[in-house]
């Protein structure tokens, strides 16, 4: 079962999710809007900005002199075939892809054929990645990413040993939330430390009172409470493996539905 501070159950009749629209007119959060008559809002917190050449070039990284790709999104694939054909660099046949989720190997066909190529493919999340990995040691990788990112994959290979090159090809940057200074939210949604981040960038007097704050994911919750903040609702749970699963069960308590 959920269970909530007592305390701070109050009526939720509006929502802050920090993240663009959804485009799916069926997202589960306009069922939410609707089935309990709130408020829904959007508002990315954080924004992708693009490292030019002249900057990649500084890292002094020879992509050709890898044998695999590791791709952990598809803003990482889209800045990874940018670069190289701003640099010139034409992928080779024999080399490998190792993706973090089928989704993210089907995009690579964006641009490479993909069934002439090696790709292996993790079910979801870095673990998952992380077991194939373990099979292919002898490559020397390349692992495109934001200048902020997770620990585990450069971690794991680290500590085994692995030939590998960390190439920061975009940035994650706080977005301007200026215009929000006046407007109060009952939540706000939060699937990121970056989105986090960006709150205090934004409003570094920022004062949580009666907000209820909901995180996605351990890293998110984490962040939330290192910064001095309350944490009302932890997805997912047990019995909410969703975002919008969470909320749902939270406003239920405190709209006494």
């Amino acid at each position: 079962m959920s269970t909530f501070d007592k305390s701070r159950l109050r009526k939720v009749e509006s929502i802050l999710v920090s993240q663009p629209d959804p485009k799916d007119e069926n997202s589960p959060y306009f069922k939410l809007a609707s089935k309990f008559s709130i408020k829904v809002d959007f508002r990315p917190f954080i924004h992708i900005e693009p490292i030019d050449i002249k900057e990649f070039r500084k890292q002094k990284i020879d992509i050709l002199s890898h044998t695999a790709v590791i791709f952990t999104s598809r803003n990482a694939v889209d800045h990874f075939f940018r670069l190289c054909k701003e640099s010139k660099v034409e992928m080779p046949p024999d080399m490998k892809y190792f993706c973090i989720s089928e989704q993210t190997a089907n995009y690579l066909q964006k641009y490479i054929v993909i069934r002439k190529r090696k790709i292996f493919t993790g079910a979801k999340t870095a673990t998952d990645l992380i077991e194939i990995l373990k099979k292919h040691k002898n490559e020397k990788y390349i692992f495109p990413c934001s200048n902020i990112r997770k620990q585990d994959i450069p971690d794991f290979l680290t500590e085994n040993g692995y030939k590998f090159t960390e190439a920061v090809i975009y940035k994650t940057v706080a977005s301007d939330l200026s215009d929000l200074a006046d407007v109060n939210y009952d939540m706000i949604a939060f699937f990121s430390p970056s989105g986090i981040n960006s709150l205090f960038v934004n409003f570094p007097e920022f004062k949580q009172n009666n907000t209820r704050i909901a995180a996605f994911g351990p890293t998110t919750s984490k962040a939330v409470k290192e910064a001095g903040l309350t944490l009302d609702i932890e997805a997912p749970m047990p019995n909410a493996p969703s975002m919008t699963g969470a909320i749902e069960l939270y406003i239920k308590k405190a709209n006494g539905l």
